[in-house]
Formats: C-alpha cells, sequence, structure tokens
C-alpha cells in the first residue's frame, strides 16, 4: 500500500455513508481518496454515481480491487461482523460503524481477523474524540473530581414510526441488534464506560411502549462500577419531540453535566478546568439521525489513517469498540431481553 495514496471504499450507501463520504474528502491531504461504494443492486448505478462520484461495486469486487486500502462498513448492523471479516481477512482495513456487531463472539472474530491478517481495525464511536470530552476524561484519570460516585445518562430521543418503516431491518432484532439502546444510545454507553471503566453489576428494566417493532424503545438500568461508583441509565426514542441526551458526572470534589455535545456545567473545588470550545447545544441526533455534526466521523478517519501510517492501533480499535457492545449486552440481559 501506497501510504501517500489510500483508497477507501464505502459498503452500503445510506445515510451514515455520506457522512463516511465526506469524512474521506477532509482527510485528502492525508492521501484518502474515495474509489468506490459497494451496493448488490446494480439498479442503483445511476444513484451512487450521483451521490458519491464514484461508481457501484458488488460487494465481493471491493475485495479483489488492489486500488482499494480501507473499507468503510456502513450496512445494518447486523451485517456488520460477516462483512468486515471478509474485509479483513483479504488485507483490507476496516473502519466499521456502531454497534461493530450484535454478540460478543463475532466481535472476537472481527478482532482475532484482523490480528491474524495484520491490518487494522477501528469502530466508529466518535465523541471519544471530541476535545470536550477528552478534557473530561482527564479530569477523572487526575482525581480533579475527586471520587467518582454518581452518573446519570438521559438519551429522551424521539424516532417516529415512520423512522423504523423506511427500512426493513431497522427495529429487528436480527439486523438491528435492539432497540433505543443498541442503535441510539450506545454512542452514549460508550462515552460513559470510557469515563468510568466497564460495569461490573447491572440491573434493567425495559419495555416497548409506542412503537410497531420486535425491539426495546424504553430502557432503564442501573449499573455499578469497580470503583464503587454507581450509575443510571434511561432512553427512549418516545419523547417528543426529541431532546438533547444529558450525562451528569458526580464526584467528591467536582461535576460535570454534558447536554449534547457540549460541556454545559464544570465545578470543582481543587482545579481551575477550562472547557473547550463545543459543537453545539442543540437537540441534534435526539430528534433527528441526521442531527449529528460531520467533524466526529472526519475525527476518527483521520486517526484511523494516522494509526495505519504510523503501524499503531486507532484510538477506538476492536477491543474498545467491543466495550460498549459488551455493557449494552448485559443491559439486555438484564432487562431479560436477549
Amino acid at each position: 500500500m501506497n501510504i501517500e495514496n489510500i483508497g477507501v471504499a464505502l459498503l452500503g450507501a445510506g445515510m451514515v455513508a455520506q457522512y463516511h463520504r465526506r469524512a474521506v474528502e477532509a482527510c485528502a491531504d492525508l492521501g484518502a481518496r474515495l474509489v468506490a461504494v459497494g451496493h448488490p443492486n446494480p439498479a442503483r448505478d445511476e444513484q451512487i454515481a450521483a451521490d458519491f462520484g464514484v461508481p457501484r461495486y458488488d460487494p465481493p469486487a471491493l475485495l479483489l480491487d488492489p486500488a482499494i486500502d480501507v473499507v468503510c462498513i456502513c450496512t445494518p448492523s447486523g451485517q456488520h461482523a460477516a462483512e468486515a471479516i471478509a474485509a479483513l481477512q483479504s488485507g483490507k482495513h476496516v473502519l466499521v460503524e456502531k454497534p461493530m456487531a450484535l454478540g460478543l463472539a463475532d466481535a472476537d472474530a472481527m478482532i482475532a481477523a484482523a490480528t491474524a491478517h495484520d491490518v487494522q481495525l477501528g469502530v466508529v464511536l466518535q465523541r471519544r474524540f471530541d476535545p470536550s470530552f477528552q478534557a473530561v476524561r482527564a479530569a477523572i484519570a487526575t482525581g480533579a473530581l475527586g471520587q467518582i460516585t454518581l452518573a446519570h445518562l438521559s438519551i429522551p430521543y424521539l424516532r417516529p414510526q415512520s423512522y423504523y418503516d423506511q427500512a426493513a431491518w431497522r427495529g429487528s432484532w436480527a439486523l438491528d441488534g435492539g432497540g433505543v439502546l443498541m442503535n441510539q444510545g450506545i454512542h452514549l454507553i460508550d462515552l460513559l464506560v470510557w469515563l468510568l471503566g466497564d460495569p461490573v453489576q447491572v440491573q434493567a428494566a425495559a419495555a416497548t411502549l409506542q412503537h410497531t417493532i420486535e425491539v426495546e424503545d424504553t430502557l432503564v438500568a442501573t449499573l455499578r462500577f469497580a470503583q464503587g461508583a454507581l450509575a443510571s441509565v434511561a432512553a427512549t426514542t418516545t419523547a417528543a419531540p426529541g431532546f438533547a441526551h444529558r450525562l451528569e458526572i458526580y464526584g467528591s470534589a467536582g461535576n460535570v453535566l454534558i447536554e449534547g455535545e457540549q460541556v454545559t456545567r464544570w465545578q470543582s473545588d481543587t482545579h481551575s478546568l477550562d472547557v473547550p470550545a463545543a459543537i453545539t447545544s442543540n437537540a441534534g441526533a435526539g430528534s433527528d439521525p441526521r442531527g449529528i455534526a460531520p467533524i466526529g466521523h472526519i475525527r476518527v478517519l483521520r486517526d484511523f489513517i494516522g494509526a495505519i501510517h504510523d503501524k499503531r492501533a486507532p484510538l477506538v480499535d476492536g477491543f474498545e469498540g467491543r466495550r460498549s457492545l459488551a455493557a449494552v449486552l448485559a443491559m439486555y440481559r438484564a432487562a431479560g431481553l436477549r
């Protein structure tokens, strides 16, 4: 592979693939260029060419083209594992959308394939790349907030029935892998475990209250972490008109409040803490899945290309991507869903 010219292919041509297209364009200075979009339907040829500016490939053809170095997987969640493993086994670096898989055995198989074929596996959990959230993590790690005792995560989103009806895979166990927690909430669960660690004890309850879907649209849980902190999680896609998520973290020497993509409160008894500039403070993805800024995907891809260049692990590799999946599945088991 010529590290000055990294060919990228997108597998999938839906909404999230457009975020990856924009990320590739923003990483042109690192050598990234979009080569193709993988999609099984030849009837999409003209539309894909118009939307992405590159030809449509049958998905197996992506794995045979030596001009393609990176495959970004933007397909329904239930397809991620098989597609990622096939690409990794073909010697392609893989950047996969969340969740990386629907089960831990598949996640482990993806990690093993990347290791066996000496290629990179990254997971799109972009909030870890935000400077504000990185500053919060550093403050917790250095003890600036004292002993963390309590956290509360609230995800009061809205997704109308039409959101689920427009694609058959949405709201299904087989291809979505879950409801509000797996599809929408996993980003915030990832932020929680990144900041506080993996939960060691979980209790939960879930229900489907408003939608005609197989999976949950509402879930509440309580978590206990290894250092003793307790956390509550409340998530729904029934909260009209949709609100920004909130993550509150309380410690013996200070507290932090994150609303949407912004740190809106940061207090400490012992340190003067600077909060980096926020991206937005509106409802964001709370009311519209397109309400996220493209900067997150750009940061993820820049780090991923850097990992390829430097032969290091990306910031969110397979092992890190597995952590939020494990936490979501633990809550599902506790709620009697899986």
